[in-house]
């Protein structure tokens, strides 16, 4: 079976999709579609270093490979939270309270 290749796609040696020529991730950018529901040519507003053939192959590449990047999105918000849960400092909301700024 041949693998299949994607225009301005690349494998970094870590094993992520990236943008040719760039570091951005694939990941990023197809986050940034899921969740805020962009299209290709507002991807392209955020990230104008990149052309619309690049954004296309990006989301062509997602869709191809859509249950293994969720995963990784998955995954990336699992980190996400636990750092988050590990660094939780209410430091300040129990200041916020004493001075009568939050319940």
């Amino acid at each position: 079976m041949n693998a299949i290749t994607y225009p301005h796609i690349e494998i970094n040696s870590d094993g992520v999709a990236i943008i040719s020529g760039t570091t951005t991730k694939v990941v990023e950018i197809v986050q940034d579609h899921l969740a805020h529901h962009w299209h290709a040519e507002d991807i392209c507003r955020q990230y104008p270093y990149l052309t619309l053939a690049q954004v296309h192959a990006a989301l062509t590449y997602y869709y191809d490979h859509e249950q293994e990047m969720d995963r990784e999105i998955d995954r990336r918000r699992r980190t996400v939270a636990d750092i988050k849960a590990k660094r939780s400092d209410d430091t300040l909301q129990k200041k916020l309270q004493q001075l009568g700024h939050l319940p």
